[in-house]
This record gives C-alpha cells, sequence and structure tokens, in this order.
C-alpha cells in the first residue's frame, strides 16, 4: 500500500512538471518571451548578418552528427521522402550523418525547441514558421541569420563548391523568400507553400436552388448554409436525406479571423508588434459567426471534427481547410478516415476561401520554413546548411509536393520538365494524380499574388491563438445557449488577453470597440481563484499527504509494541 501510494504521489507531483515543459507556450510566461533589456539587442541588422560566416572551405575530414526535426501528416510517403533525401543527401557527404526526429504538430516542435533553448540543446535544423522563430530570437544567438550563407559564392544558393544541383537565390519565389525576413534578415529558407481553398459539395448546392459563382463571397456561404439548415417532417435535413448536417465547417479558427480581417482592411497587428485585433470588425466578425452557429449553419474542427470526414459522409457543404490536406478531400480521395459504406457520392470543386470584395481577393499564405540553430562549430553551422539547401533540390521539393497540394517554393521546380508533367497528368488516377488535390496546387499558383502574410514578432504566434479562439469560443458558447452580448465580448477580450499574456511582449494593446474602457488589458490570470483542476490536484496531493503520515504513525505504533 505505501508503495502504491508512493508511487501515486510522485506521478502527480511529475504532472505539473511534464505539463510545463511541454504544455502550450502561449499559456505561459516565460523568460523567452521577455528578453532582458540589457541584453544585446538582436534587431541590430548589422550584428545580426555578422553573426555567424561561412568557413572558407568545409572540412570533411571529420565526422558530424546533425539532427532534423521535422513534420509529417502521418503520411508515410512524406516519411519516405524525408528518409531519402537524407539517404541521398550522406551520399554526397558520408561525413555528415542526419538524425531525423518526426513530429505530427508544428505548435509540439514549437514548444520543444522553446524548452530546448533553455539548455542549449536545440536542433540543426528544424521545420518551422516565422512566428515561431520570433520568439526563438529572443533567445541570444539562437536561429542562424542566412543573409551571408545565402549570397556566399562557394556554399551559398546555387554556389560553386555545392555537391548537388541547388536552386540559386533568384529561382526561389521571391514572395515566399520574403515571407522569412524577421527585421530585415533572412532567418529561414522556405520548403514548401499552400494556402486555403474551400472544398464545395457542388451536388448539394444545386439542389438548394443555387449556381456557385467565378468568386465565392461570404454573403453566398453563409446564405447556402442557411438554406440547408431545413429539414423534413422526420427530423432529417432536406439535402441529404440525414439526420446529421453541419454546411459550413471551417478548420483553422485563427486563418479565419486573419483572412476576414485582411479582407476588410480592418485590423489585426503591425509590424511594430502592436496588437489590433480588438476592434468593431471583429466584433461584427463574432455576431455573425454566432448567428450561424445558433441556426445550425456554421462549426468549427474543434468543435465537430475533421471538415473532409463531415464532406465525404455528405454531412457538410463547405469544407474549408489547407490545400496541403486535399489528399483527403472529395468521394474519390485517397486518403480518407471514415468507412467505404460512409461515403456519399457527390462532385467536388475547389474554390479559393470567401472573399468581401471578388475584385481583389484575399488569401493566407502559409507552409513550412526551414531555419537552421546556432552552435559553438562554425563547420556544424556550414553542414547544416548544406542539408537545409539539399531540400530545396528539384528531387525533393516535386516528390514533397506530390504528396498533398502542396506547391515547390524555387522557379526551378515549377519549371521543371517532371513537375509540368505531374500538372498536365490531372485525374489520369485517384492516387499521385487526383485531381482535387492538383487543383489544389494550381489553385494556389494561380493566385500567388493574391497571397498575404500576417507581421512577425515576438508574441505573433500568441496573437495568432487569440485570433482562432475568439471564435472558437463564440462559437462553443453559442452552442451551449449562453448569452453572446458586449458584456461577453468584453470579458472574454480580457480573459484571452491575460490567457495569451498579449500586455508582455512590448508591443500596445490598441482596442476599438463601442466600450473599450471596460476591456481589461492588464489583468493577471495568476490573481483570483485557482482553477477547478488546479484544486482538484492540490486536494488529491493533501489527502495523499494525509494517508501516507497515518500509515507512518500506524506503523511506528506497531514495530513499538
Amino acid at each position: 500500500m505505501k508503495k502504491l501510494l508512493c508511487l501515486l504521489l510522485v506521478l502527480l507531483l511529475t504532472l505539473p512538471l511534464c505539463t510545463s515543459c511541454h504544455g502550450s507556450l502561449a499559456s505561459k510566461n516565460t523568460s523567452l518571451e521577455q528578453p532582458d533589456e540589457n541584453e544585446e539587442n538582436l534587431s541590430s541588422d548589422t550584428e545580426k548578418k555578422n553573426l555567424y560566416k561561412l568557413p572558407d572551405s568545409f572540412d570533411e575530414s571529420k565526422q558530424y552528427e546533425l539532427t532534423f526535426w521535422a513534420k509529417n501528416d502521418t503520411n508515410i510517403t512524406q516519411t519516405e521522402i524525408y528518409s531519402k533525401a537524407i539517404k541521398d543527401f550522406e551520399a554526397l557527404y558520408p561525413n555528415i550523418k542526419i538524425k531525423l526526429r518526426l513530429y505530427n504538430d508544428y505548435s509540439r516542435i514549437y514548444n520543444d525547441v522553446i524548452t530546448n533553448i533553455a539548455t542549449d540543446t536545440t536542433p540543426n535544423i528544424c521545420i518551422t514558421y516565422p512566428d515561431h522563430i520570433a520568439t526563438y530570437l529572443t533567445g541570444k544567438d539562437t536561429v542562424i541569420p542566412l543573409d551571408g550563407l545565402i549570397d556566399d559564392e562557394k556554399y551559398g544558393l546555387g554556389g560553386t563548391s555545392l555537391k548537388f544541383d541547388g536552386p540559386e537565390k533568384q529561382e526561389i519565389i521571391t514572395r515566399f523568400l520574403d515571407e522569412c525576413i524577421l527585421n530585415g534578415s533572412y532567418y529561414a529558407l522556405p520548403y514548401m507553400r499552400s494556402t486555403e481553398a474551400c472544398y464545395v459539395n457542388k451536388t448539394f448546392v444545386e439542389k438548394l436552388g443555387f449556381t456557385l459563382p467565378k468568386v465565392m463571397t461570404w454573403d453566398f456561404i453563409w446564405e447556402v448554409s442557411e438554406a440547408a439548415t431545413k429539414k423534413d417532417a422526420d427530423g432529417n435535413y432536406i439535402v441529404n436525406g440525414q439526420s446529421v448536417l453541419i454546411p459550413f465547417i471551417y478548420k483553422s479558427t485563427d486563418n479565419m479571423m486573419i483572412s476576414m480581417l485582411e479582407q476588410l482592411g480592418a485590423g489585426y497587428s503591425n509590424a511594430n508588434g502592436d496588437i489590433l485585433i480588438f476592434n468593431k470588425e471583429t466584433e461584427k466578425i463574432l455576431y455573425n459567426v454566432s448567428k450561424h452557429t445558433e441556426s445550425g449553419a456554421f462549426s468549427t474542427f474543434k468543435i465537430s471534427g475533421y471538415p473532409a470526414n463531415s464532406l465525404n459522409a455528405g454531412q457538410c457543404i463547405f469544407a474549408i481547410d489547407s490545400t496541403a490536406g486535399a489528399t483527403w478531400m472529395g468521394t474519390e480521395a485517397p486518403l480518407v478516415d471514415i468507412s467505404e459504406d460512409r461515403i456519399v457520392k457527390f462532385e467536388t470543386v475547389v474554390m479559393p476561401i470567401p472573399q468581401y470584395d471578388t475584385e481583389k481577393p484575399k488569401m493566407i499564405s502559409q507552409g513550412p520554413s526551414i531555419c537552421i540553430f546556432n552552435k559553438e562549430d562554425p563547420q556544424i553551422v556550414l553542414a547544416s546548411w548544406l542539408f537545409c539547401q539539399f531540400m530545396l533540390t528539384n528531387e525533393v521539393q516535386i516528390a514533397y509536393s506530390q504528396t498533398e497540394g502542396y506547391v515547390p517554393v524555387t522557379s526551378k521546380a515549377q519549371n521543371s520538365d517532371e513537375y509540368k508533367d505531374y500538372i498536365s497528368r490531372i485525374g489520369e488516377d485517384n492516387q499521385l494524380y487526383y485531381d482535387i488535390k492538383i487543383k489544389a496546387s494550381q489553385l494556389l499558383m494561380d493566385n500567388v499574388d493574391n497571397t498575404f502574410v500576417t507581421p512577425v514578432f515576438n508574441g505573433s504566434a500568441s496573437l495568432r491563438n487569440v485570433a482562432g479562439q475568439l471564435i472558437e469560443n463564440v462559437t462553443k458558447s453559442t452552442r451551449r445557449k449562453e448569452t453572446i452580448d458586449d458584456t461577453f465580448m468584453k470579458t472574454m477580450y480580457s480573459d484571452l488577453i491575460s490567457l495569451y499574456k498579449l500586455n508582455t511582449f512590448g508591443g500596445k494593446i490598441i482596442t476599438d470597440t463601442e466600450d473599450s474602457e471596460n476591456i481589461d488589458i492588464t489583468k493577471d490570470i495568476t490573481e483570483g481563484p485557482l482553477p477547478k483542476v488546479s484544486v482538484a490536484l492540490l486536494s488529491t496531493l493533501g489527502i495523499i499527504w494525509i494517508i501516507l503520515v497515518f500509515s507512518a504513525l500506524y506503523n511506528w505504533k506497531k514495530s513499538r509494541k
């Protein structure tokens, strides 16, 4: 009994430590997010660009082992591409060994990097996002600025001493490369790019009496979604004959809010790190989301599950997800998470996300980039840089882009005969040439000039979480029949500002609502009553200690007798 109690006590004491190490960074106020003002200012372009200089030559007499942290979408083909790229690279550079560590979530990579920065055990190469890099940079000399490396004659992009045919700087799509600039320097190379698409059950849209427009608007998608909520006398939805239907499901609600604000020209944030999201347009969006949630026309991935599953089962009409998720979408999708007997036959159409202004469409640019972490040995950094460039060769770029609706980040790959052949064979089969997947890729290539990115700064990753949480909270509370009014909004704003510590990153929080003075931007969630989970945990610990004390006293008295 004592052994079991001690084991339980150890587990309970360990749980908070595990949570603090690998939990959501957005809910913690780490020292990395609040750099010491007396530390060296990393925003100086000159200092950053001179932080690392390439050696005159790569020392191939020494052995190097590099760690590479990457993400795959439980897609074994992607894992195989990573493994093949590593094998091919090691054949060119036998003295470099790459140790691959795969994650199924970018946020887990982010949290682990933050944890490892403190112990100087970061990976050598990491697939990540600029928002995340901005936080990494609050630690001193963490991520390598690539300006000098990119332009190096021997080992830079297209360099004379490379053992592979990598792209030159001008062969990387300029818009994609510019997304990797932070404070005037390149801190990553783009790896793959995607955007969001609206996957539409055209059969149901037309059954409801509507015709898909050339450019879909928010008014159209809401109107059709509301029309789809009508039921027959038996309580089944008329359009699908089933008891379940959510006409419109959005997977990434942070992208939903960000895209809507961008299309409206409303505030989200700026390059100075100022928070502008708490404005009147945001409030209008949230009230509209609540209205369509209440009618049953709208829900989110976090609440109702993966939109592709509902779409393929005939229980959703508009599923908005990344173009990188195209292989899950549609009747003939090669990757599905539902049983075959649940799949409903329909015509799938891939369209850009809904717009407010059809003459000036805007959609978010997203997708992973690759960064390099600073190490004491410059030869190790150079080895990392070589592998980073190798991931941009045509063979890797084209192979990876064919797994999902990704687009290669280089014109060298996009203009190659191999990639053009791949695109031209659309619909030949429902695997490699699956038409929905290729259409999703083509959608991005046709709209590169219509894409946008949000400002990147220390705290921008937390702000992105807040953007999504605003919609999630309103949707969830509406489904719970809670009152969504000005009081609800002000309280939610204050709570999210505190939860994600938006008031600790250095930028201003600028509010623009009907009653903005009632939004508390200084509230500290460490004050006030403890959460119920914490109370339960502390109570359990107390009970265990009492049992242990009584057990010790009992054994002591027994031994005395």
